[in-house]
């Protein structure tokens, strides 16, 4: 195992013994507000993501989530949570990295990754090597995905 791999494991633990963004949303008056739940059912891995965006700027003003499963789909979610935190995604922004995201982790490991479109998320490159656990990765991600269009809904209704 290469010091980069390792790397990239210890930061994976981390996320999923002190996850960030778990929990409820927080009240965002004036927000258009979204939440979704995935399932695997092959592993019983589950997880409800929830967002708030701001109407004016489509930001993503918020993303939490509630969950439980193995270590890949916690420290996934949690990743995708400080991502969405530390960015500030638009609407649009997050789309693009959870095509960036789907087709890294769809790669059975080939390629390099773009860091700086996926930030921390290209630790869960080498999970792309196990096609078992590539719906683990995806779970919070796909999450996403369903809230935006819930949010898009909202915002030409």
């Amino acid at each position: 195992m290469s010091a980069l791999d390792g790397l990239y494991q210890e930061l994976i633990l981390d996320h999923s013994k002190r996850p960030i963004g778990k929990g409820d949303l927080a009240e965002h008056p004036g927000a258009h507000t979204a939440s979704h739940h995935e399932f695997n059912p092959s592993c019983g891995d589950e997880i409800d993501v929830s967002i708030a965006v701001d109407p004016a700027t489509g930001r993503i003003s918020q993303l939490a989530w509630q969950g439980q499963g193995c270590s890949i789909s916690m420290a996934s979610a949690s990743i995708l949570a400080q991502l969405v935190r530390d960015e500030e995604l638009t609407i649009d922004t997050a789309r693009a990295k959870i095509g960036a995201f789907r087709e890294m982790i769809q790669s059975r490991g080939e390629g390099e990754p773009d860091e700086d479109v996926l930030g921390d998320a290209i630790a869960l490159h080498g999970v792309a090597k196990f096609v078992m656990r590539v719906k683990c990765a995806m779970l919070g991600w796909v999450a996403l995905e369903a809230d935006l269009v819930k949010v898009e809904a909202q915002a030409t209704a």
